[in-house]
């Protein structure tokens, strides 16, 4: 498995930096890998949305259906997409900090079956993918990294 992780302490305050992050159709303006994310299920965001990522990969392009598994607004939104390949599992946190709010942006990534046999070579690339991803989040949130 993947795992990435950043912190952005964010002049936002908690709820409306949670409600930036839980409409995942914001998705691609912040994480450069995402070139669509379309809302297919629920009205916004809330316990019941789902949204179909589509994400650059090789040789094509990849749909991720992304489901919410968890609303706790304005806490913490997790959402998980699954396929015959991959399990990817996202959890969204803020906690309030002052008049702003620290954001929390945990992401693992996990190849299914027989193909979990690649996952460290899946770490070195998801690093690099977390990395773009949370500069993108920074400057979305207006915020600065806050060690992990």
């Amino acid at each position: 498995m993947a795992r990435y992780v950043t912190r952005v302490a964010t002049p936002l305050a908690a709820d409306a930096a949670f409600a930036y992050l839980a409409d995942l159709t914001n998705f691609e303006h912040w994480d450069p890998g995402v070139r669509r994310s379309v809302q297919v299920a629920g009205d916004g965001p809330g316990a019941d949305a789902a949204y179909d990522v589509t994400v650059a990969a090789t040789p094509r392009d990849l749909t991720l259906r992304y489901e919410v598994t968890r609303y706790d607004p304005p806490r913490v939104c997790l959402v998980v997409a699954r396929n015959a390949v991959l399990t990817s599992t996202d959890r969204i946190t803020v906690v309030p900090d002052g008049d702003g709010s620290i954001v929390t942006y945990d992401a693992d990534l996990a190849l299914n079956g027989p193909l979990a046999l690649f996952d460290p070579v899946l770490r070195l690339a998801f690093g690099r993918i977390g990395d773009r991803a949370a500069a993108g989040l920074r400057r979305a949130l207006d915020g600065e990294a806050v060690p992990t």
